[in-house]
This record gives C-alpha cells, sequence and structure tokens, in this order.
C-alpha cells in the first residue's frame, strides 16, 4: 500500500510537469472545486431534489427481530417507507469583475438522510470552499468539501445511476464517526421499533473534509485528448464537522488519466483510470476504560471508467486497514466478544476489509430509457472469525423525462453470509433472512 501510495503522488507530480495544456473540459475535480474564467455568474443558484420510496423483504430472525440491513435508511423503523432523501440548495461563482481567478462553492442539505438524521438536523452544510486560480498548474482549494478518492464517491450525486451505494462504499468508505464515549450496541428490533438502530450520535461523512487542496487538469498528447487530473489534500478527518477532534491529519492523494473521446461536463464521454489513497487517525475510547486511544484508518482504490456513445461501465477495486465499522446499531465497532476490546474476534478498531464492484448501463437509443446491471462484493473483517461476505446483484432502469428529471428504479437481490458459520448460527443468527429491497427514486435538478 505504501509503494501505491508513492506511485500515486509521484504520478500526480509528474501530470503536472508534463502537461502542455489546460484542460477545457471538466472532471469531477475541476466541475466541483472550479469556474470558468470571465464566464460564470458571481452567484449562481442551483440545487436538486430526490423522492423515493424504498421496500425490504427481508425476514425478520426467530424472535421476530430485524437488524439494520432489513429495515429501510436512513430511519431503520419499518420495511417500507417514502422519504424525501435528498434536498439540497446551493450557490457557485466567481468574484468577477473584482478577480474571476477566485470562485467559491456552497451547499446545504435539507433532506432525511445518513447525514441529517443520526443528530436529528434540520439541516447540514455539506460544502463551502474557495479556489484561487493564480498559480498555473496549482490551484488551491479551502474549506468544507469532497475530498479526492473514489468514483462512487467523489461523482456528483444528482447524477448517481443508482439509489443506493455499493456495500464497500456504503460500510467501508462512508465514514461513521465513534461516539465521544463508549456506547453498547443495540440488538435486533421488532417492527415497529420502539429503538433507534442508528447507534452513532453523529452523521455520515458524506465523502467529505475541512481542508486544504492543490489539484489541477491538464490535457496531453499530440491532439490534445488526454486529460490529466492530480489532487493533493491535507484535511481533519473529521467529515461534516468544521473542528477536529484530535491533532493528527488525514492525508489524501489523487490521480487520473482519461482518454477524451467527446462532450464536456458530467456527461463527457471517455476512458478514465484513476488511483487515490487515504490516510488518516482517529481518537476513540475503544476499549471503555475512559482514554480515548488512537486507531489508524486508510483506505486506497483503483479504478476505471468507460463512457461512450450509449454504453457505460465502471469498476472499482478498495482497500481499508483499521476502523472497519461492522454496522450502524454497532457504534462501539465490534460485535460478538469484539466489543470494546480492541484486537479481539469481532472488533474493528484493527481489522481490514476490501471489497469491489462492476457496474454498467445501455441507453436505448431513440428513446428515454436506460438499462442497467451491478454486482458488488465486501469482505468484511476479513481473516477475523467473524468475517462477513457482502454479496450484491442489481438491477436498475431509468427513464430521462429531460436532461434535469428522471426516475429510477431498482431491485437488490443480496446474500450476506459469516463464513466461519453455519446457517442461523453466530451472526447468521441475524444475516439469514436478508433478502431483496426495491426502491424508486424521482430526480429533479434546478
Amino acid at each position: 500500500m505504501k509503494l501505491l501510495k508513492k506511485a500515486i503522488i509521484t504520478a500526480a507530480l509528474a501530470g503536472g510537469m508534463l502537461a502542455v495544456g489546460q484542460a477545457q473540459a471538466a472532471n469531477w475535480l475541476m466541475l466541483q472545486g472550479t469556474e470558468k474564467p470571465g464566464q460564470a455568474a458571481r452567484a449562481k443558484v442551483w440545487g436538486f431534489v430526490q423522492v423515493q420510496y424504498q421496500n425490504d423483504n427481508s425476514d425478520a430472525n426467530k424472535a421476530g427481530g430485524y437488524i439494520p440491513p432489513k429495515l429501510t435508511p436512513p430511519n431503520l423503523s419499518s420495511q417500507s417507507a417514502f422519504n424525501v432523501n435528498r434536498a439540497r440548495i446551493g450557490a457557485r461563482g466567481t468574484g468577477m469583475p473584482l478577480d474571476s481567478n477566485v470562485n467559491y462553492f456552497v451547499l446545504v442539505e435539507f433532506g432525511n438522510n445518513g447525514i441529517t438524521e443520526p443528530g436529528g438536523s434540520f439541516a447540514k452544510l455539506t460544502d463551502a470552499s474557495i479556489t484561487l486560480n493564480h498559480i498555473p498548474g496549482a490551484r488551491i482549494r479551502t474549506g468544507l468539501f469532497k475530498y479526492p478518492g473514489a468514483e462512487e464517491g467523489l461523482q456528483a450525486i444528482h447524477v448517481f445511476d443508482w439509489v443506493n451505494f455499493t456495500d464497500v462504499s456504503n460500510q467501508m468508505l462512508l465514514e461513521r464517526f465513534p461516539n465521544q464515549s463508549y456506547t453498547p450496541n443495540i440488538p435486533p428490533q421488532s417492527i415497529p421499533t420502539g429503538t433507534d438502530l442508528q447507534g452513532f450520535d453523529d452523521g455520515v461523512g458524506a465523502f467529505r473534509d475541512v481542508g486544504i487542496q492543490v489539484f489541477d487538469s491538464f490535457m496531453v498528447g499530440a491532439a490534445k485528448d488526454w486529460d490529466l487530473s492530480y489532487a493533493l489534500m491535507v484535511g481533519n478527518g473529521n467529515g461534516l464537522n468544521f473542528s477536529d477532534n484530535n491533532s493528527k491529519k488525514d492525508i489524501y492523494a489523487y490521480f487520473s488519466a482519461e482518454k477524451v473521446f467527446k462532450g464536456k461536463g458530467p456527461f463527457r464521454e471517455g476512458m478514465k483510470f484513476l488511483g487515490w489513497s487515504q490516510t488518516g487517525v482517529r481518537s476513540y475510547d475503544g476499549n471503555n476504560d475512559g482514554v480515548s486511544e488512537n486507531y489508524d484508518r486508510d483506505r486506497w482504490g483503483i479504478g476505471f471508467k468507460l463512457k461512450k456513445s450509449n454504453y457505460r461501465v465502471t469498476t472499482e477495486y478498495m482497500s481499508g486497514d483499521g476502523m472497519i465499522m461492522v454496522g450502524v446499531a454497532n457504534p462501539s465497532f465490534g460485535m460478538g466478544p469484539g466489543a470494546g476490546k480492541p484486537g479481539k474476534p469481532g472488533n474493528g478498531l484493527l481489522a481490514e476489509a476490501d471489497g469491489w464492484y462492476l457496474e454498467g448501463g445501455y441507453r436505448i437509443p431513440k428513446s428515454n430509457w436506460e438499462l442497467d446491471l451491478r454486482y458488488d462484493t465486501y469482505d468484511r473483517l476479513k481473516g477475523d472469525k467473524f468475517e462477513v461476505e457482502f454479496k450484491t446483484w442489481t438491477v436498475g432502469a431509468q427513464y430521462f423525462f429531460n436532461k434535469k428529471t428522471r426516475v429510477t428504479a431498482n431491485y437488490a437481490s443480496r446474500n450476506y453470509e459469516a463464513i466461519n458459520f453455519p446457517s442461523g448460527k453466530g451472526p447468521n443468527a441475524q444475516l439469514d433472512g436478508v433478502n431483496g429491497r426495491a426502491s424508486i427514486q424521482l430526480t429533479h435538478i434546478f
């Protein structure tokens, strides 16, 4: 992993030094962090709304209890629910005519999701950043924004082709932060649940951090059709929280190379290769002795995306070491005898995990329909007695009313298994019965 991190950083710096022209068609780093010089408005108000319905047909355990994977998020109180899961509004623009080399990005979340629900927030600021574009090849962005990382997390959520994230992204990358003090695990609940199964006090990290980032994108090659991008960032490692809870900082590195076919913005066609890493430390009273200890949290991944004509294919592999969450009802990062005992079986504080996914879509010619298919797998607590494998097939369809309004329908067939236990024993006493989940979501961008 250390060699990969060095390779990413070296490649990123080399990309900057070898570049001979600046990119005009935006990638995610550029699309979210910059504006077109002299063309952007001083303040452009924008946002989107996503309304959804989800239905989970999983079975209860023998005692009639349900665990979070068998209930609909984010409230985890029933197996079917309508929800306004995202409602975001923001503004972006430049300081023109004072200085068009300075731009900003602000976004607020009003929906009911993993950002707002755990803390009972009515609204939550998700983005507030300023970008300085004065140094050629080294733009500087600072504030609260998406850190450079996996494609599934870095891409704009309102153009995400699925209703729910893959398990590897949802569990390993979409960070949940430890409570200030040790919190016991929450047992399975009957429906309607009388207890909140969400054991974490704070919302998810939302693939964001507060810090400073140096980045840029360059067009290279004889035809200027290869887009090289890099980003190096230092952040608090505390998600959407403005303050930090320790003196350690997270280090992020990212590099991508894309063969551009045509188009621009989020709908640009091309073939992209990417790699990234994240290294940090989390402070937490993991053994319930009244004193916080430091735990390493490392993540890295590689990916590939092809988008051409009516086809789309994406695949990513991701790996994690330390601070492996074992469920939102287990805020102590432990299950079985591992709760409150770092290094013991079932404890994720020092554990490892990895996973990957392969997804694709086909836009039916001369129609508003798209068909999608995805397979994802996640191996949690690798090599541990309580190791669990998550495998999911998801079929989907999208109907585009226009460029800014679409409906997305998914059905996920899930198989979750603790591989070292027979059926009905250990974790499988709860995982047995996890079945399909149907969802439909309407998205409108304004």
